[in-house]
Protein backbone atom coordinates (compact mmCIF):
# COMPACT_ATOMS: atom_id res chain seq x y z
CA UNK A 1 0.00 0.00 0.00
CA UNK A 2 2.03 3.03 -1.32
CA UNK A 3 1.47 5.94 0.43
CA UNK A 4 1.92 9.55 -1.29
CA UNK A 5 1.68 12.94 0.86
CA UNK A 6 1.63 16.04 -0.13
CA UNK A 7 1.70 19.21 2.52
CA UNK A 8 0.45 22.72 0.87
CA UNK A 9 -1.12 25.77 1.75
CA UNK A 10 -5.10 26.01 2.12
CA UNK A 11 -6.65 27.73 -0.88
CA UNK A 12 -7.16 24.96 -3.17
CA UNK A 13 -10.75 24.16 -4.49
CA UNK A 14 -12.33 20.47 -4.32
CA UNK A 15 -11.68 19.80 -8.11
CA UNK A 16 -7.96 20.75 -7.61
CA UNK A 17 -7.39 18.33 -5.36
CA UNK A 18 -9.08 15.83 -7.39
CA UNK A 19 -7.22 16.41 -10.19
CA UNK A 20 -4.00 16.16 -8.01
CA UNK A 21 -5.12 12.86 -6.69
CA UNK A 22 -5.97 11.61 -10.06
CA UNK A 23 -2.08 12.68 -11.79
CA UNK A 24 -0.19 11.75 -8.33
CA UNK A 25 -1.71 8.11 -8.58
CA UNK A 26 -1.57 7.63 -12.64
CA UNK A 27 2.54 9.24 -12.19
CA UNK A 28 3.06 6.38 -9.48
CA UNK A 29 1.73 3.40 -11.31
CA UNK A 30 3.25 4.55 -14.65
CA UNK A 31 7.06 5.00 -13.07
CA UNK A 32 6.65 2.01 -10.16
CA UNK A 33 3.65 0.00 -11.34
CA UNK A 34 1.47 -1.55 -9.17
CA UNK A 35 -2.38 -1.29 -8.44
CA UNK A 36 -4.04 1.47 -8.64
CA UNK A 37 -6.60 0.80 -6.30
CA UNK A 38 -3.87 0.35 -3.46
CA UNK A 39 -2.42 3.61 -3.84
CA UNK A 40 -3.34 6.41 -1.31
CA UNK A 41 -2.73 10.29 -1.61
CA UNK A 42 -2.86 11.82 1.99
CA UNK A 43 -3.57 15.86 1.58
CA UNK A 44 -2.51 17.92 4.21
CA UNK A 45 -3.57 21.68 4.10
CA UNK A 46 -1.37 23.75 6.45
CA UNK A 47 -2.98 27.53 6.92
CA UNK A 48 -0.18 30.04 5.71
CA UNK A 49 0.55 31.44 9.38
CA UNK A 50 1.39 27.82 10.27
CA UNK A 51 4.08 27.68 7.00
CA UNK A 52 7.31 29.61 7.23
CA UNK A 53 10.20 30.19 4.20
CA UNK A 54 14.01 32.11 4.50
CA UNK A 55 12.81 32.93 8.43
CA UNK A 56 9.07 34.66 7.59
CA UNK A 57 5.55 33.12 8.00
CA UNK A 58 3.90 32.97 4.65
CA UNK A 59 0.94 34.74 5.76
CA UNK A 60 3.02 37.80 6.15
CA UNK A 61 5.42 37.45 3.07
CA UNK A 62 3.68 40.55 1.37
CA UNK A 63 4.58 42.45 3.80
CA UNK A 64 8.43 41.99 3.62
Amino acid sequence: MPIIRVEMLKGRTKEQKQELVQKLTDGFVESCGGNKAAIHVVIDEVEADNWGIGSVLVADRDNH
